[in-house]
């Protein structure tokens, strides 16, 4: 009995042994019969304290916040990264406004005589004129006063008749001197409009000429209408000058003062204006609200740089004193989710991480970042967007890239 006990825990202790020198046997061999587990830190080198001062970032599905992007997609996309810094940044005053021709660079064209209006040939908003160039013809022909170059010309021949007899007779002494002026004057004057209308008139009436060089403005008058002596045809502008008009809220008018400088961008576009770059100035500010309106106005004259033309909305901002310390970036840094705004901050030369960012004030070229960034950081500021689709495309769970 205690025999076959002993022979019992004998075999007991060389099973255990045998099952023991298998799982060491196995490992040597990297079998996979017994689950293997490997740890794998992806943030070796970045640090909890490096993140403390950040807003959190979104995480993704797969709890990783990062974004592979290989270099040279990256490079062919314009993907530009700039380092966020301190520094000083303008006070803003955001405002609408309005180009406007400016006063002396343009010249409104009238009617030298009434009569029905038209045109020899196609006259648009925008057509290019030399000065001097007929616009369009003013005929009376079949109205009751006549023909204002015939009864000119009828003027001048009779005016012309009577001051030949008038010198005939004064040298006889038949007529006198101061009678003999009088016929002179009257046939001069006479003579002066003769010729204006000789020379604009046409066999469709009197011509129209434009006084000055310019662009075609408004058009006034059309085919067909009746105007008298005086009446407003066109408008022609150089558009060589513009004023910029800007409404600024009346809350803003003790920061007026400081506001020399502005930047602007028409609706129409995406480029930014700054008034440096168009020889700019301020002109006047207002000092008092008109009754019923809560804006001041703001006026800035500027050269027009060739794409710009009176009539167009723009948004502006007004530039004011600087502040000192002032994280911004430029706007095509961020992209923007559902309100709320984005950067993207480089790990590595094709690893990015996604960073909520809170704005401040903007001037059209950058943004005041007020919370989301300590500084120091390697921001995207150009072609952000292009990371922001490939984090969309390429979204990898439990991201283990090294750093």
């Amino acid at each position: 009995m205690k025999f076959r006990t002993s022979l019992t825990l004998t075999g007991l202790l060389l099973a255990a042994c045998h099952t023991a020198g298998q799982q060491t046997d196995s490992h040597d061999g990297h079998s996979h019969d017994t689950p293997h587990v490997e740890l794998h830190d992806s943030h070796a080198d970045h640090s909890e304290a490096d993140h403390a001062d950040h807003i959190a970032p979104q995480q993704s599905e797969g709890g990783s916040d990062e974004i592979i992007f290989p270099a040279e997609k990256a490079r062919a996309a314009g993907v530009e990264v700039g380092t966020a810094e301190a520094g000083p940044f303008r006070a803003v005053i955001p405002a609408s406004g309005t180009l406007l021709a400016a006063p002396g660079d343009g010249t409104t064209v009238v009617a030298n005589v009434a009569g029905v209006v038209t045109f020899p040939s196609p006259v648009t908003e925008g057509l290019y004129v030399e000065k001097g160039a007929p616009l369009l013809c003013l005929s009376s022909a079949r109205l009751q006063d006549g023909d204002p170059a015939a009864r000119a010309r009828i003027t001048y021949e009779t005016a012309r008749a009577e001051y030949e007899r008038a010198g005939e007779l004064v040298k006889e002494r038949i007529v006198s001197q101061k009678d003999f002026e009088a016929a002179r004057a009257a046939y001069e004057t006479a003579r002066i409009a003769y010729e204006a209308f000789a020379r604009s008139g046409s066999a469709r009436g009197t011509l129209v000429e434009a006084p000055a060089a310019g662009y075609v403005g408004s058009l006034l008058v059309g085919e067909g209408d009746y105007v008298t002596v005086g009446t407003p045809l066109m408008t022609l502008s150089r558009n060589s000058r513009l004023w910029l008009r800007a409404d600024v809220p009346a809350r803003y008018a003790a920061e007026l003062a400081s506001a020399t400088a502005a930047r602007f961008r028409p609706l129409s576009g995406e480029r930014v204006y700054g008034l440096d770059e168009v020889n700019g100035r301020r002109l006047a500010y207002g000092r008092s609200v008109e009754a019923g309106s809560a804006y001041l106005s703001v006026t800035f004259q500027l050269d027009n740089p060739g794409s710009l033309v009176p009539g167009l909305f723009t948004e502006v901002w007004l530039l004011g004193e600087e502040r000192p310390d002032v994280i911004s970036l430029p706007v095509t840094a961020l992209t923007e989710e559902q309100g709320i705004h984005y950067v993207y901050i480089q790990l590595d030369e094709e690893c990015y991480r996604k960073q909520p960012v809170e704005c401040g004030a903007t001037d059209g070229v950058r943004v005041e970042i007020t919370a989301g960034l300590a500084g120091g950081e390697r921001v995207v500021t150009a072609g952000a967007v292009h990371v922001r689709l490939a984090g969309a495309a390429d979204a990898i769970p439990g991201h283990t890239h090294n750093h």
